[in-house]
């Protein structure tokens, strides 16, 4: 082989890289939806008595997302808040209440 073909090779294979790196396993992704809903969870427990979370399975680049629901504490009806989950930092942060009326449109 001669060196410009190597050379060329190196710098294909190199190229191929960062999408490996980027690719994750199914357990990876189990373990990463399994942490966006105890963050999420927690991150309402004070507001929402026995809350569920509806976690979206990939989420975006940066984010994993979730829909967290149940019925407020003290009060009667249902709440949803968004959930948003940092993949670097591993936190989660909620947007505010969303009642049941405010979303009665998008049933």
């Amino acid at each position: 082989m001669s060196k410009l073909s190597s050379a060329a090779a190196t710098l294909f294979a190199a190229s191929l890289l960062p999408a490996l790196a980027f690719a994750s396993s199914d357990e990876a992704w189990d373990e990463m939806r399994a942490d966006v809903s105890a963050k999420c969870l927690a991150a309402v427990a004070d507001s929402i008595e026995n809350p569920a979370a509806a976690i979206d399975p990939f989420g975006s680049e940066r984010f994993g997302l979730a829909l967290v629901s149940g019925k407020p504490k003290g009060a009667d009806g249902k709440v949803s808040y968004i959930c948003v989950y940092d993949k670097q930092t591993k936190a989660a942060e909620i947007g505010s209440e969303l009642t049941d009326e405010m979303l009665k449109g998008l049933k």
